[in-house]
């Protein structure tokens, strides 16, 4: 007879037993059909013998896009794409994997600097992956992707049995591959003609960058297309599939020796368009220097020897002019596809189309082209009607040069490179920081800045630039451009202790702020070396906010510099009103810059007119400052106004005592 005590212990021995055979039976194909973020992939597995095959007999590894990646996904659905029969954790993954489809096309994995690991163009999501073992004791690996993959696509009706083709076969059947409509029978006859078969042949892992037809209707195009041109069509030894690619990082293309070295880098707008830009860092006679810019017109087709992106247009060839590149990246196709400056050609010709006009009759210029994005701001649409201040903002983004960054650079060694517009009256101001890759320049008209996202896309006639923001239409307060601007650094700084910067958010106001630059205050730093040193320290903010004053004009509007000259004209001095008193001036103008004259000084406007949501800065060469406003003694100084204001209250404390 057997006591409670041991029907008890057989009961939990029998419950162990069972929860153990069960977790022994527990399989991947398990863990597929009960995670229903995960339903639509088992579907396609149920339907397949061979995977079914490959989950119960077999070693493997699958890679499972989640239901969300199918509901986003158009095209047909290979399951045996997504399986290699070889179980890999993310750490012992290799560069390739065979797929098990037809002929065993491979998977390619690549990692991103944030260590993300991706197969092709689909992300591993991480802590997601599942290791498990089957009933023949197989290990079996699973890793949830945020993509289906997408094998190369042949038509139904192809002649050919296609299964893995390298780059080249890929280029020579073409014609029953699946691409969008997209020819490249040009392209193809150059590599031909120029006996480059064996770059598109070659084993290993490459990327592959390949112009449609429609990119040489340019009659002459296609002759440029030698042999050097193809090479730096070539990623040799890296594959870069778009979801992966890392922003702006210069490859070595196969056009890199001694006499010519050309990169190739991917980057994407914000509207998610991909481009590749080649950069012919040494040219040649054939091959001139500069970048040449490309969008992705489909991308991440795999072949066996790497992938392959189809651009709209060829990479190093530089034979259209400035106004030919704008009309090109209008609209990509016929279909109406944006091209990367839509919005900014669309602006030019909804003014009439004349600065156009004026652009094509410039033998050499330089655009600064606002991207798509930097149109979306809100100040701009109320500012689109206006024609005419449209067509002064459309001229802030011309330059009457071939100015590319090496010629920034130089004009930039020594001070902020002033650059005059097309105009004469108006001037930008670039600034480097940085050097090389990590270079960032920026450039300032109108009162606002703009980064270069895209620099030196070359042009038979000149340059463009695509930068981050509208020139002319300000989108800071006084206090956000003085922090943002690096020529205004030490003024801001001085404004900060003395607590002076507090007001300069106000849009309430109207403030024309003088303000020194930079250089301004270290030419002090020789004149009054004592005084100079004390400005900028905490204990004395007091006075440094007595200075700043001086340089602030406090009104219901702004004061112009043409304003400006026009009231001194009139009336000899301009009084305008400060925080604390009033500040008297002439302003004149001489040989198209203009001088301010305070206290019989001539200061040299270097900035005019720099536009802001509550105000306009003038920036100028040198503060309003002189020897007599600085009394330095023992250790410490007081300005002339603050000497005052003491002795004002000295005798308002004696009279008070007397009357006491």
């Amino acid at each position: 007879m057997t006591s409670p005590g041991c029907r008890g212990f057989s009961a939990a021995a029998a419950l162990l037993l069972l929860c153990a055979t069960s977790a022994a039976s527990a399989e991947l194909s398990d863990k597929l059909r009960d995670d229903s973020e995960l339903s639509q992939f088992y579907s396609q597995v149920e339907q397949n013998p061979i995977a079914n095959a490959t989950l119960t007999l077999r070693s493997c590894t699958l890679f499972v896009p989640t239901n969300e990646a199918f509901q986003r996904y158009k095209g047909n659905i290979h399951v045996l794409y997504h399986i290699t029969t070889a179980a890999f954790s993310k750490e012992q993954l290799p560069k390739t994997v065979s797929s098990d489809m037809d002929g065993n096309p491979p998977l390619y994995i690549t990692k991103n600097r944030n260590g993300d690991i991706y197969v092709n163009n689909a992300r591993i999501i991480p802590s997601l992956s599942v290791e498990m073992t089957n009933r023949e004791g197989k290990r079996q690996v699973m890793h949830i992707i945020d993509e289906v993959l997408q094998p190369l696509a042949v038509q139904k009706n192809a002649q050919d049995n296609i299964n893995n083709p390298d780059a080249m076969q890929f280029l020579q059947m073409a014609e029953q591959l699946e691409l969008n409509d997209f020819h490249l029978r040009t392209y193809r006859s150059q590599v031909t003609l120029a006996k480059k078969e064996s770059v598109y042949q070659s084993p290993g892992a490459h990327t592959f960058l390949i112009p449609i037809d429609e990119s040489f209707k340019l009659s002459a195009r296609s002759g440029l297309v030698d042999a050097k041109v193809i090479d730096g069509h070539v990623i040799p030894n890296t594959v870069i599939f778009t979801a992966a690619s890392q922003h702006d990082d210069p490859k070595t293309s196969a056009a890199f020796e001694d006499l010519l070295k050309v990169t190739v880098s991917f980057f994407k707008q914000k509207d998610g368009k991909m481009y590749v830009k080649s950069n012919t860092i040494v040219g040649d006679a054939k091959h001139r220097e500069g970048v040449v810019l490309a969008e992705i017109v489909k991308a991440n087709i795999p072949v066996q020897n790497g992938v392959v992106h189809l651009i709209h247009r060829p990479l190093m060839i530089i034979d259209t002019t400035v106004t030919d590149f704008l009309k090109s990246f209008k609209f990509l196709n016929e279909n109406g596809e944006n091209g990367a400056l839509r919005k900014f050609y669309e602006v030019i010709m909804d003014n009439g189309g004349e600065v156009l006009d004026d652009i094509t009759n410039l033998s050499e210029v330089t655009i600064l082209a606002p991207s798509n994005d930097a149109w979306n701001a809100s100040l701009i649409e109320n500012l689109l009607r206006n024609r005419k201040k449209m067509r002064e903002i459309l001229n802030m983004h011309i330059i009457r040069d071939r100015l590319n960054v090496d010629k920034i650079r130089q004009k930039n060694a020594n001070m902020i490179a002033q650059v005059p517009t097309v105009n004469n009256s108006t001037f930008l101001y670039f600034n480097v920081k940085g050097e090389g890759t990590d270079a960032v320049i920026t450039v300032e008209g109108g009162g606002v800045n703009a980064t270069i996202i895209q620099a030196d896309v070359a042009q038979t006639n000149g340059y463009v630039h695509i930068i981050d923001r509208v020139l002319g239409v300000p989108h800071t307060t006084v206090l956000g451009k003085l922090e943002s601007d690096p020529m205004m650094s030490d003024t801001y700084k001085m404004g900060q202790f003395s607590h002076f910067n507090d007001q300069l958010n106000n849009t309430q106001r109207r403030f024309t702020y003088f303000v020194p630059r930079d250089k301004g205050w270290q030419k002090t730093e020789l004149d009054y070396p004592s005084a100079h040193k004390k400005l900028f320290m905490p204990d004395f903010s007091y006075h440094s906010k007595s200075i700043l004053e001086r340089h602030l004009a406090i009104a219901d509007h702004v004061f112009t510099m043409k304003d400006l000259v026009q009231y001194s004209q009139q009336a000899g001095n301009v009084v305008l009103p400060t925080f604390r008193d009033s500040l008297q001036i002439r302003v004149e103008e001489e040989a198209g810059r203009y001088v301010i004259i305070w206290n019989y000084k001539k200061i040299n406007v270097y900035r005019p007119d720099v536009e802001c949501t509550n105000g306009i800065i003038h920036v100028i060469d040198y503060p309003l400052l002189e020897e007599k406003d600085v009394v330095v003694s023992g250790g410490s100084y007081l300005t002339e106004s603050s000497i005052c204001i003491i002795l004002a209250n000295l005798i308002m404390i004696t009279v008070a005592k007397i009357l006491n």
